[in-house]
């Protein structure tokens, strides 16, 4: 694995963690600065460096104060009115996402967004596959019903 290949899944968990596209270049900066310094906590036996970076990322990401969020990119798809309402849309699950408990966000992003298995996100986060499974479980449910009001078809809160 190239480090081109691995800047942009830990930029964009950087990005989801703090809402700032400035901090989460800082954090994958440092990260890689970290890993290349004589005396790096790194050990290839112990982790693969994905899930080492990812790990520095979570734990960076953590010490900064999440800022609003603001969609990165936005497609130029049919209608002005369908693009309006698709960002809208994007803006407010980014903004629930925002809103879960830390670890709940942490293993949501890294499982739905970055596509992390489960023992990955383990391992980054540091606890058990099962602990995983609870916070994503949680997370969903949390999500679910936050965002109700905007499902289509009989789930839709009136």
């Amino acid at each position: 694995m190239d480090v081109d290949s691995l800047l942009p899944p830990l930029f964009r968990f950087a990005y989801r963690m703090t809402g700032s596209v400035a901090d989460a270049e800082d954090i994958v900066q440092e990260c890689f600065l970290e890993v290349l310094k004589p005396g790096s906590s790194y050990d290839a036996k112990r982790a693969p460096l994905l899930t080492y970076l990812f790990g520095a990322v979570r734990n960076q990401a953590l010490k900064r104060r999440p800022k609003p969020f603001v969609a990165l990119e936005t497609s130029h798809r049919n209608t002005p009115e369908s693009l309006a309402l698709r960002t809208e849309l994007e803006q407010v699950v980014a903004r629930a996402v925002m809103e879960l408990p830390e670890g709940q966000r942490e293993a949501l992003i890294l499982s739905h967004y970055e596509q992390l298995s489960l023992a990955e996100i383990a391992g980054v986060m540091e606890i058990e596959v099962t602990a995983v499974k609870s916070r994503l479980q949680r997370a969903r449910a949390h999500l679910k019903e936050t965002l109700a009001a905007y499902a289509p078809g009989p789930e839709r809160r009136r």
